[in-house]
């Protein structure tokens, strides 16, 4: 037994120094239901304006539904109304990861960029957002949303917006 020790450690050493880590979990069909209903939840609570309440559900399902960067904007939206600034900022950076690696699935889907848009603009990267748009109205010139988008000067209009200037950082 005693014998075993070193090789144990060194097998974590070396795990350590490869950088092996582990593959996260695939999201099953009941962690996304489960998720949609603790949104679902969520926006009553936000209707009575329970932001508390709201944000504690987000919580949950962005943990169960990781990858669903539109929940990770409700929970930051949450955290900026609780004056949680820090836990908003990490919330929107996920909404950002999140529509990132959708966008490496789906490559020909517009919206997923424009999503992007959104996050950085949330997060007060105003210039990396307009970089972004200008790839995105090159990469799909014929996308109506894109189109329509760019041509009727919607982030613009967005970073006017008091609610936008309310939730963003």
């Amino acid at each position: 037994m005693s014998n075993l020790k070193p090789l144990f450690f060194f097998a974590v050493a070396v795990l350590a120094l490869v950088g092996c880590k582990p593959k996260p979990a695939d999201i099953t069909s009941l962690q996304r239901k489960e998720a949609a209903i603790l949104v679902s939840e969520a926006q009553f609570a936000m209707s009575l304006r329970d932001y508390m309440r709201a944000e504690g559900l987000l919580a949950k399902a962005t943990a169960l539904e990781f990858d669903n960067g539109n929940n990770w904007v409700s929970l930051g939206t949450m955290r900026v109304r609780l004056g949680q600034r820090p836990a908003a900022k990490k919330a929107y950076e996920s909404a950002l990861n999140a529509f990132e690696a959708a966008c490496k699935l789906e490559p020909k889907v517009p919206q997923l960029y424009l999503q992007q848009v959104y996050a950085l603009a949330l997060l007060g990267r105003v210039d990396e957002a307009r970089t972004l748009l200008v790839s995105v109205e090159k990469k799909h010139p014929g996308d109506p949303a894109v189109r329509e988008f760019v041509q009727g000067k919607q982030l613009d209009a967005m970073l006017k917006s008091a609610l936008f200037k309310e939730i963003s950082l």
